[in-house]
């Protein structure tokens, strides 16, 4: 089967996340027909169909209520299956060219509305002050809970420089938080790099496009020449994802030839496959040049840390995943999102000139040594809050949070992905850090503790910044006590 994988699509301004391959209909028509229909349960949704063209107040036509059955059929099964008309099909297809049109935040369905997975770096949505973890509530006039995520996306789409009010709910803000952003072109430059001190290395990938994989190892390529690299910190905070293609050129900068990076296992003899730090995985194209084979040697041996975090989704995951089980990199940040499924584009029949598709969960993914990320996410080696006051409220949502996730069936004991301490001291009083920074400025907390670990210094963990919250809680505890009247 010729196939594209991703491990997140973006659809202008939302997130439809996990790996996909793309199969046309007739590649799996056989196979559909021979599915023996439900007659009695067919019975029923004809009666329904019929009750509501002969009952309901206002007509409605058969293309309308048929859509709809179809939308909340497939919606219904996990939060990343999902009908796709014409518009969704071609915004698809466009996500990863790196330039399109939108508010650039990566977003999913939630019962309560649209929740945020990241906001992309240096776009409209993060220069007003979009966090992962913010709840949609509104979009412009209009409630999003009972909007699909298309029809949600829809909304926000837009003419650049036209103006979009969005109306948030965050945690530790009482009131509701009112933005109003204008939209724009959204030009993602998806790698970014620059020399540390100490001969240490920085490169930040906020998603992974198509040539993700050739601009990071020029940037690598520019640190060796310019740094005498002897340190580097990857930073994949807020990365909800991309190409798979290009997660697995980034991991084979680092492991050996034909090394594995993550394998699929689903239902289907078709959906479970390898993928290796191999040129024939890692291509995005027929005619691309092999920018891996021609990184310096050093860059096989060189000390890594990478930072994640709730925000670090799906071929995020497979980085840090494979360079973790393959003990190439230290891990430092909280634990990630847990977006360990695949979805499978089915091109369905053509209306006119335009293309409809279903896009269906079919498969998990797995990190070289078998884990699966579904629900669960890549623990971190070193535990690393936000800031030296703990981590933002709203960067703690989370695969397993969203509604009809796809559960873990694996029996295999998960030692890097049982719930840390982390998890359990979420739920104290709340207080929101008063630190603000931009990912890799001189303010970055985790990124000055990656430092410290490379040059071998104090690092200060999610286990030490608690303790010291919980001593200043109870010394406050203990003053309001001394201050009450006996």
């Amino acid at each position: 089967m010729n196939s594209l994988l991703r491990s997140a699509c973006l659809v202008t301004t939302g997130l439809v996340s996990g790996l996909i391959m793309t199969m046309s209909f007739n590649a799996s028509a056989e196979k559909r027909q021979t599915v023996e229909l439900p007659l009695e349960d067919i019975q029923l949704f004809a009666d329904v169909f019929g009750s509501i063209k002969h009952f309901y107040v206002d007509e409605v036509s058969d293309s309308k209520l048929l859509e709809n059955a179809i939308k909340g059929m497939v919606e219904g099964l996990d939060p990343h299956s999902s009908y796709l008309d014409f518009k969704a099909f071609k915004a698809m297809e466009e996500s990863t060219s790196g330039e399109f049109g939108g508010l650039g935040i990566e977003v999913t369905k939630d019962s309560r509305g649209v929740r945020v997975v990241s906001p992309i770096d240096d776009t409209p949505a993060a220069r007003a002050g979009v966090m992962a973890g913010d709840l949609i509530i509104k979009i412009d006039d209009k409630a999003t809970a009972d909007l699909s995520l298309n029809e949600n996306v829809k909304l926000m789409r837009g003419k650049p420089n036209t103006s979009i009010v969005l109306t948030i709910a965050r945690k530790g803000e009482a009131k509701p938080i009112v933005l109003k952003i204008v939209r724009d072109i959204i030009k993602i430059q998806s790698v970014k790099s620059k020399p540390l001190s100490d001969g240490l290395g920085y490169v930040r990938i906020s998603q992974f496009q198509e040539h993700t994989t050739e601009d990071f190892a020029k940037a690598l390529t520019k640190l060796h020449e310019t740094n005498n690299l002897k340190g580097l910190v990857i930073d994949l905070r807020n990365n909800p994802g991309g190409l798979l293609n290009s997660a697995i050129g980034v991991s084979a900068a680092f492991l050996p030839h034909n090394a594995l990076v993550v394998s699929t296992r689903g239902r289907d003899a078709e959906s479970e496959r390898l993928f290796k730090a191999t040129l024939e995985d890692y291509r995005t194209s027929v005619k691309e040049k092999d920018f891996i084979a021609s990184l310096p040697a050093a860059t096989r041996s060189v000390p890594i840390v990478v930072l994640i975090n709730p925000a670090s989704a799906s071929a995020s995951e497979i980085v840090a995943g494979a360079l973790q089980d393959h003990k190439r990199a230290t891990i430092m940040g909280s634990r990630s999102f847990g977006k360990g499924s695949v979805q499978t584009i089915l091109s369905l029949r053509v209306k006119g000139e335009n293309t409809n598709g279903l896009k269906l969960t079919t498969a998990r993914y797995y990190t070289p040594s078998g884990r699966t990320i579904q629900a669960k996410g890549i623990t971190p080696d070193i535990a690393v809050d936000d800031t030296p006051e703990g981590n933002y409220p709203s960067f703690n949502l989370r695969e397993a949070d969203l509604a009809h996730h796809l559960e873990d069936k694996t029996n295999k004991r998960n030692d890097h992905n049982e719930d840390s301490e982390e998890d359990a001291l979420e739920d104290h009083e709340f207080t929101m850090p008063k630190l603000r920074y931009v990912f890799g400025d001189e303010k970055d907390f985790p990124l000055q503790q990656a430092k410290a670990h490379l040059l071998g210094q104090k690092v200060v963990t999610h286990e030490d910044v608690q303790a010291k919250l919980k001593a200043e809680r109870q010394a406050q505890d203990s003053a309001k006590k001394k201050d009450q009247p006996e």
